[in-house]
């Protein structure tokens, strides 16, 4: 497996990759599977000031992890908005720690402080979500620094959203 930054080029595999987490779970709060265009758009936007990190086996996309703006004003540039997708299939197999430990080490290059994960959350997993997510960042070293209750609505159910934090520089 390796690891390396994703390209623009790489956005139609990305998306196959991130479609069944819109279209099946509520992982994802979007409704509708963004358009290649769309996912070229986010990957270029990203680019721009962070990292977007993708791992390959062999020839093929099995994951793709990056960080994005926590929040818009100065204050916050040190801090990180972070997301990871995994191809099904290819869970559970450490592709997932391998991206999130070569996504932490570029981000404290560029002097990054604080990673957080925005994660959904079911107050009862269905068939939909459970708490996997959760469950993968604390073994990542994160923990809970937020909880909002019934804010995402997908499938006819209401689920929650956690914050999820990890300071990088202790």
């Amino acid at each position: 497996m390796t690891i390396r930054d994703a390209d623009i080029a790489d956005a139609k595999e990305l998306l196959e990759i991130y479609s069944p987490y819109v279209t099946n779970t509520a992982i994802s709060f979007e409704y509708e599977v963004p358009s290649v265009q769309e996912f070229e758009n986010r990957i270029r936007k990203i680019k721009e000031k962070y990292v977007y990190l993708i791992a390959k086996e062999q020839e093929k996309i099995i994951g793709y992890c990056y960080a994005n703006t926590f929040h818009a004003r100065k204050a916050y540039d040190r801090s990180v908005e972070v997301s990871i997708y995994i191809r099904s299939g290819y869970k559970r197999k450490g592709t997932g720690k391998l991206l999130y430990h070569a996504l932490e080490e570029r981000l404290k290059k560029r002097g990054v402080k604080n990673m957080y994960a925005c994660i959904a959350y079911p107050r009862k997993e269905d068939e939909f979500l459970t708490k996997d997510s959760v469950l993968f960042h604390e073994k990542m070293g994160f923990t809970e620094c937020g909880h909002f209750h019934q804010c995402g609505s997908k499938f006819g159910h209401w689920y929650d959203m956690v914050y999820m934090e990890k300071l990088l520089d202790r």
